[in-house]
């Protein structure tokens, strides 16, 4: 009964969007206010990170029954939404689906399609291994559409949409499905596996690839850290500053608070609230700020059974996994982007002329629109140091030289800035006796 009285609130409050671009210099401002209920905030960053918007600030407040969230957001070139499309599909998805995206109980975000066929894969991380996956796909008739590949912390996932090479409809063959499944589980224990490797086929359809590689990942343990040398120092293997998160306790308000610096990047929220929201944490308040480089991120949490963290053992859990979530998308490498015309079998030539040239791929963005190949890798070699010039220039000359082109060396960006304390940012909205000081604060983002 609870349930069905708490849908038929959000009916009677549907989401209200409003979109304003003359409220801010510098950035349009999307404000939303809906009825409250658990996960909502993820929806909202959702939607904004899949128009592949930037969130520049952010004010947010859902305590009590209302939702009440400011984003003041940009597109990739630094520019205001104009585009009146754009505009109206972030208001309609938000205002007519309140539960924009499944939840992780109901089946993790996989909807029936007749497109294709989700394949999700965890193992260890080892040099040429999306190439012998690749290979494997190819000799099985699998054509891949899209799909994306983390490492992090000698783990690897990937969520790969695969279509049968001669229908170009999704694979249904049990028995098929069966030796995909097999040949594809033998490829990730190629190395003396300490975990579990895992291969698993979902029925045809389409999931939120982000937060399910998330979501594999924190299943996977990849936030328990082998090597370390303490919090906000350097780790031994690769010599990354680590960003730097800090969990600690507001008795005054009985919050827990969580802050965050890290080096800004695109879908840094997000990462950061679908992490919090799939362990169960509920954001109450919080304020995002980012400057050039840097990004500063504040929430006041509890549990969802709505109390702040008591265990110490629970604070440092919350800070490694908020860590791993800042670092699996983290842009290691260079960056290689790759637009060609698109055949069976193009992704395993191209993982095999890296792997042949002794490239680790640390991360691959794999897409397909209209007839066209359009990938992205982030690669060092093999040691995890910087690929030499000369063995790109090699590659590009075998690809295609206006095929393969190099767009980031992240070796040559300026180094992350070293961790400070942070003050909490919200300090003096608590301090307000009433919910007006929270608007006051939005007319001056």
């Amino acid at each position: 009964m609870d349930d069905e009285y708490a849908k038929l609130i959000r009916r009677m409050n549907p989401p209200r969007v409003v979109i304003d671009n003359n409220a801010c210099e510098n950035a349009t401002v999307i404000q939303v206010d809906s009825v409250n209920k658990h996960g909502i905030l993820l929806d909202v960053v959702q939607v904004i990170s899949d128009m592949n918007l930037v969130i520049t600030k952010a004010y947010i407040s859902s305590d009590g029954v209302w939702f009440m969230d400011v984003f003041n957001v940009i597109d990739h070139n630094g520019n205001k939404i104009r585009d009146k499309e754009v505009i109206d599909y972030i208001q309609r998805r938000i205002e007519n689906n309140p539960s924009f995206a499944p939840s992780l109980r109901e089946s993790v975000g996989v909807v029936p399609t007749e497109e294709h066929t989700v394949i999700e894969l965890t193992g260890t991380d080892r040099p040429g291994l999306l190439s012998e996956i690749c290979a494997v796909l190819t000799d099985l008739h699998c054509n891949v559409v899209t799909a994306e590949i983390w490492t992090h912390n000698t783990r690897a996932a990937a969520v790969v949409h695969v279509t049968d090479d001669s229908s170009g409809c999704a694979i249904k063959d049990p028995s098929r499905l069966s030796t995909i499944r097999d040949l594809l589980s033998n490829v990730l224990r190629g190395s003396n596996d300490p975990k579990t490797a895992r291969t698993t086929l979902s029925p045809p359809g389409v999931t939120n690839r982000d937060r399910r590689l998330h979501q594999i990942m924190f299943a996977d343990r990849d936030y328990e850290r082998i090597e370390r040398a303490g919090r906000g120092g350097l780790r031994d293997r690769d010599k990354r500053p680590l960003p730097h998160v800090t969990v600690v306790d507001c008795v005054e308000k009985d919050y827990t608070v969580v802050t965050m610096r890290a080096k800004d990047r695109p879908k840094l929220l997000f990462d950061i609230v679908c992490t919090l929201t799939d362990m169960q944490y509920v954001v109450f308040h919080g304020v995002v700020k980012t400057s050039r480089t840097e990004a500063f991120q504040e929430f006041y949490i509890r549990h969802v059974d709505g109390f702040p963290i008591s265990l110490e053992a629970e604070r440092e859990r919350l800070v490694q996994c908020l860590e791993a979530a800042i670092e699996r998308r983290a842009s290691e490498g260079m960056e290689l982007e790759l637009c060609t015309e698109d055949r069976v079998g193009l992704l395993s030539d191209i993982t095999r002329i890296f792997r042949e040239n002794s490239l680790c791929i640390k991360r691959a963005e794999i897409s397909t629109e209209e007839g066209k190949a359009r990938d992205t890798f982030y690669v060092t070699d093999v040691t995890g140091n910087p690929v030499d010039p000369k063995i790109i220039d090699s590659i590009r000359r075998q690809i295609g030289d206006k095929v393969l082109n190099v767009k980031h060396n992240s070796s040559l960006s300026p180094k992350a800035p070293q961790p400070t304390t942070i003050g909490f940012l919200l300090g003096n909205f608590f301090k307000a006796r009433s919910f007006q000081n929270f608007k006051l604060i939005r007319s001056y983002s």
